[in-house]
């Protein structure tokens, strides 16, 4: 462990992973967080209770700001443990002379999927500090949802079980990178950020008995996956030509470097379901985004790790992201 914090310990990969594990753990370690899900189960398995930090730059990015990101970053950490949001706090750090029309239309952003979600903001606070201070705005979302499918858990897994995303991966990090360095795209990429609950509501009317799910946010795919191989103690294997990612997002990728498993996501999650749900839950996601996948299944070949088998019958491990990836992309 290093003596000071870099970058790379918030990138959602190993080093965010022993950051996390050698100093919050050790001190705050009990029953319910040492679950590491995207919510934690409360009150006798009634609620899901989850927080966030959002401090992405720029504040404004195609498909998004950063108030859509907040709503929609606790709402979905709610939503991937089958609850329903219900109740936000947001507290907001602001620096001086910052724009108050700008802020009233990232609240504007958040009122907005407040609404698809059915759920109010009802408690916060606000900083404001001098210039210099912060980065123009951080905001502190808190959330509550009432859970409506019981048992979801990164250490169900089994083997057997089949593995899906529900749509193109890498849109977010890529997008924000463009937007950051200044690059100049003749194309539509924007951000996946969008509210999950929807969809995940529409997998429990159909009936789907929903295993795990996790948003791939820092970390992306990779760190996903790798999480619930360590959890559940199994292998996953995952067909790599099967992973969808759109060309401009592998463009970028390509031109700089980054794999598309690795960079982050706000409105892409992955899911496991027994293999006899899974041409049903494909159907659900479809129905919201045609690049829906089945990716993997659930294997013992590896027991902790994630292999990716190519199309030319070769197989490599996908390791935890390491270094710096994106940082500030939430």
């Amino acid at each position: 462990m290093n003596k000071t914090i870099t970058i790379a310990h918030g990138n959602g990969g190993e080093e965010n992973n022993e950051l996390i594990k050698k100093i919050f753990y050790k001190h705050f370690e009990n029953e319910i967080l040492s679950k590491s899900e995207d919510a934690a189960v409360i009150h006798n398995g009634e609620l899901a209770f989850t927080t966030d930090s959002f401090t992405v730059s720029p504040l404004f990015f195609p498909g998004g700001d950063i108030g859509k990101l907040a709503v929609c970053g606790t709402c979905n950490d709610l939503a991937m443990m089958g609850a329903k949001p219900k109740y936000l706090t947001c507290s907001v750090i602001i620096e001086e002379g910052f724009s108050t029309r700008e802020l009233e239309k990232i609240v504007r952003s958040m009122k907005k999927e407040l609404e698809i979600n059915g759920a109010m903001v009802v408690s916060g606070d606000t900083k404001v500090v001098p210039k210099g201070s912060v980065d123009k705005l951080f905001i502190n979302t808190t959330g509550i949802g009432e859970i409506e499918h019981t048992g979801i858990s990164s250490s169900n897994l089994q083997e057997g079980m089949s593995i899906l995303i529900s749509r193109d991966v890498g849109a977010h990090g890529a997008t924000i990178f463009a937007a950051r360095e200044g690059i100049m795209l003749e194309s539509s990429l924007q951000t996946d950020c969008a509210s999950l609950y929807p969809q995940v509501k529409a997998l429990m009317d159909a009936g789907i008995r929903i295993v795990a799910m996790r948003d791939a946010t820092r970390g992306g795919v990779a760190a996903v996956l790798n999480e619930w191989a360590k959890g559940s103690e199994v292998c996953i294997e995952i067909d790599e030509e099967k992973i969808p990612v759109a060309e401009e997002v592998r463009g970028i990728c390509e031109m700089l470097g980054f794999e598309a498993v690795n960079l982050a996501n706000e409105g892409t999650f992955v899911l496991t379901v027994n293999k006899e749900d899974e041409a049903k839950a494909l159907k659900v996601l479809k129905h919201n985004n045609e690049n829906a996948q089945i990716i993997g299944t659930v294997t013992r070949q590896h027991d902790g790790k994630v292999i990716l088998n190519s199309s030319w019958g070769t197989k490599r491990f996908l390791d935890l992201p390491t270094g710096e990836l994106l940082p500030r992309i939430c």
